[in-house]
């Protein structure tokens, strides 16, 4: 009966894969030419596409985004000055010390508004990819996410060297 059991089990897996053994051609593996990406907007015969304009709705959204993104750097750059006079204050002084725990919970703070900078680009991010995807022109979301980019990485940079002079 045991025995039975186990046939009964381990024949239709030989069977599957004796099936599958028998196939004369295995499909390529290759990439294929619509799997290719590229920013051409060309079609694979070669020939060109001509976009779709941006939908208002869509500048819209992504000039409340950059404007977003500025208020958030101005937001960021303004509390740099306290930050900075309090990193100056507990630079040199023993990791774990008063000084230095509040110089680190406000370069925390730094970075929390440098985040909101990060929600803005992740958006315009967003608005890029659906204007590629549906075929729409993307240079506008392009240029503000590279502007965008820029202030994110200034951002980075204040917080490093900040983290740099505390010996963190």
């Amino acid at each position: 009966m045991k025995l039975l059991r186990t046939c009964a089990i381990i024949l239709p897996a030989v069977l599957l894969l004796q099936a599958c053994s028998t196939r004369d051609g295995y499909p390529s593996l290759a990439i294929r030419d619509s799997e290719r990406v590229s920013m051409s907007m060309a079609t694979p015969d070669g020939g060109g596409f001509t976009p779709a304009p941006m939908p208002p709705a869509t500048i819209e959204n992504l000039d409340q985004l950059v404007a977003s993104a500025r208020a958030a750097n101005e937001r960021f750059l303004a509390a740099t000055g306290e930050v900075e006079a309090s990193v100056g204050r507990a630079a040199g002084a023993v990791v774990g010390s008063e000084e230095w725990a509040v110089a680190q919970v406000e370069i925390a703070g730094l970075e929390s508004l440098r985040s909101d900078t990060m929600l803005a680009l992740a958006g315009i991010d967003q608005v890029f990819v659906g204007s590629v995807i549906d075929g729409e022109e993307f240079e506008a979301a392009e240029r503000a996410r590279d502007g965008v980019s820029r202030l994110v990485a200034e951002q980075d940079r204040i917080i490093a060297a900040l983290l740099a002079t505390l010996g963190s």
